[in-house]
């Protein structure tokens, strides 16, 4: 019985280091979850030879929303419409694909219409909380062709 005892105490043993070494390389390797809110602190627009880039930590608010399959994003000025010229709302969503560091969205639907029923292609990092996603907006129809640059930090 004390022969039986010790075996599996010691088959015990090796499983439990066996699990703890792979939940240890799988931290190593996974990288931070896709799905969550992520909130925009910076965006950075260069086309035809020029580059725009957005604060939206002062007088706008952005967020995308991102679960197993879908992402949508909701944007508005932070003096709840109350300054004709800097009043603004956005907001879209759709279905996306992820693969290795290519995030590719579908645009089903989007406060501008004209943007609707398009693929955008970005590669993405996620370092900690921060996700950098970038790549080109290619839409003929609206002359659009620009590259997006944009700078996401997780809310919590």
């Amino acid at each position: 019985m004390k022969i039986k005892n010790t075996l599996l105490f010691a088959v015990s043993i090796i499983f439990s280091s066996c699990m703890a070494k792979k939940e240890t390389e799988l931290s190593k390797t996974a990288s931070p979850p896709l799905k969550g809110t992520w909130k925009l602190v910076s965006g950075t627009l260069v086309e035809k030879g020029d580059t725009v880039v957005n604060d939206y930590t002062k007088n706008t608010s952005f967020i995308k929303i991102i679960n197993e399959d879908h992402f949508a994003f909701l944007q508005h000025d932070l003096n709840k419409g109350k300054d004709s010229a800097t009043a603004s709302y956005s907001s879209g969503g759709g279905s996306y694909s992820l693969k290795d560091s290519t995030y590719t969205e579908y645009l089903e639907y989007c406060s501008d219409r004209g943007w609707e029923g398009n693929y955008f292609s970005f590669t993405i990092n996620i370092s900690n909380d921060t996700l950098i996603q970038s790549g080109v907006e290619k839409i003929e129809k609206e002359g659009v062709n620009r590259l997006n640059i944009e700078k996401y930090v997780r809310v919590k």
